[in-house]
């Protein structure tokens, strides 16, 4: 696996663990499941961490997740991949208003950030998300 693909692998396992520390009542109900969350968590603040070192961690809670009943995992949590809306009519460009990762190591997670509401906090970093607006083609 190259680089950049390892890299983007990454920012989807660290949008998902913020995904899983965001959720009320959040997935980590056992032991192993809040120890392996913290390790990732810690991992990701020190923003130094071996690639290899955050993989494990980050396969660590999801097998933890599943172990503990939750048969979504940690992967399971994402919403970076959400579907896209419909195109923009012809002639026309949409503007997605969207809140992103703070963190020194971005992750993939992006959630709707309108005008009017202050953009999420990030579980990971505890601080709020960054917004940016996100152009469609024409």
């Amino acid at each position: 696996m190259d680089a950049p693909e390892l890299d983007r692998e990454l920012a989807e396992w660290a949008g998902a663990l913020c995904a899983l520390l965001g959720e009320r009542g959040a997935g980590t109900a056992d032991q192993a499941s809040r120890e392996a969350a913290a390790r990732a968590r810690t991992l990701l603040l020190a923003g130094h961490a071996d690639r290899a070192e955050l993989r494990a961690a980050f396969e660590e809670l999801d097998e933890a997740l599943r172990r503990a009943g939750d048969a979504r995992g940690l992967r399971g949590r994402s919403r970076s991949h959400a579907a896209s809306p419909s195109p923009a009519p012809p002639g026309l460009r949409r503007v997605i208003k969207v809140a992103r990762c703070p963190g020194a190591l971005p992750c993939a997670r992006r959630e709707p950030a309108p005008d009017l509401r202050l953009p999420p906090k990030c579980a990971v970093h505890g601080v709020r998300m960054h917004r940016e607006s996100l152009r469609g083609t024409p």
